[in-house]
């Protein structure tokens, strides 16, 4: 077991540019310190450097960061593609190891709208349409319907109060952060 009953943990998938790095920033901005994100591109790029493939070391330092950081006392964010077939197995593990409630969040964006909020990327130009198509897969959800989907015409402010106030994050007292 990890983490302890008041810690949050949430995991926020979704296919590139849907978003989730941007609703990952406005929660710990809301929420401020106390709360730590696990990106996947940071720790599988930057400090792996390694391709996303089943079974790569990244999956066990995304598990290993997140509990870590439950048991420090933190709340944790999750986020990225975290392809169900690769991740959920990990994800399903955080999920009946952590002692306070989990939230699983999916942003579903049609490729159409990927490829326009990609455009205004740094990476726009270094990552082509083809390897968007090749990376993109609709509805990746995991199993047994743990997952509330949140769609393209969710705002970027819509999204971060609800996660807030589903998770509950938003009512905690000054004092617990």
């Amino acid at each position: 077991m990890m983490g302890t009953e008041e810690t949050r943990l949430v995991v926020l998938r979704g296919n590139s540019a849907s978003g989730k790095s941007s609703v990952a920033e406005g929660l710990r901005e809301r929420f401020g310190r106390g709360l730590a994100l696990v990106g996947q591109d940071n720790l599988r790029r930057t400090v792996l450097r390694e391709h996303d493939r089943p079974g790569a070391a990244n999956i066990g330092l995304i598990d290993l960061t997140a509990r870590y950081a439950l048991d420090a006392g933190f709340h944790v964010v999750v986020e990225g593609i975290l392809y169900a077939d690769r991740y959920g197995d990990m994800l399903a593990r955080l999920r009946a190891d952590h002692r306070g409630p989990t939230h699983h969040y999916y942003l579903d964006v049609p490729f159409d709208e990927t490829l326009a909020r990609h455009a205004t990327k740094p990476i726009a130009e270094v990552v082509e349409e083809a390897r968007l198509r090749e990376w993109y897969r609709p509805r990746d959800l995991l199993p047994g319907g743990i997952e509330t989907v949140i769609g393209a015409d969710s705002a970027l402010g819509q999204s971060v109060d609800r996660i807030m106030t589903d998770t509950g994050l938003a009512h905690l007292h000054p004092a617990d952060r």
